[in-house]
């Protein structure tokens, strides 16, 4: 491997792109959000901006070749991105934070235990509905209530 470069796993992610119905918008709650996880800005251009964490980038395009102006997570497609997230108070600092860039906590009566009580997540949504999923990697498992073990239907 040259100079330089990371080591790279056959079949891992090399990028993610999403269509966003506007960049500017885009660019405001995803460049927060993906700076809060690590993530640099990588490339710019007038329709789209990318950010890279290690060899993988995630694109934000506002591409002329749109289709349509409206995101439905719930059709055939993208439903969301999960994130790993160092512990719950890292997902809890950023779920409070979050507010103020454009996204807003979903299902707030299950969290954090909205995907079931070794899950501990939040779900995170923004105006254009776009889902992002902010899993803590190192959290305990929730106790003494019922079983949630199944996410809501999202």
């Amino acid at each position: 491997m040259g100079a330089g470069r990371q080591a790279l796993t056959v079949g891992a992610l090399h990028h993610v792109e999403v269509w966003v119905p506007d960049l500017a918008a885009a660019r405001r709650s995803w460049g927060w959000l993906l700076g809060e996880l690590g993530w640099t800005p990588y490339q710019d251009w007038p329709a789209g901006r990318s950010w890279r964490l290690g060899p993988t980038y995630l694109v934000l395009e506002e591409s002329p070749a749109l289709t349509g102006r409206a995101y439905d997570r719930c059709a055939p497609g993208l439903n969301h991105l999960a994130f790993h997230v160092e512990d719950a108070a890292a997902v809890e600092k950023i779920a409070v934070d979050a507010g103020r860039h454009g996204w807003s906590l979903m299902f707030p009566e299950l969290h954090p235990y909205a995907g079931g009580q070794q899950h501990y997540a939040a779900y995170l949504e923004n105006a254009d509905g776009f889902e992002v999923e902010l899993v803590a990697i190192d959290a305990p498992p929730k106790t003494g209530e019922l079983d949630r073990s199944a996410a809501p239907d999202r």
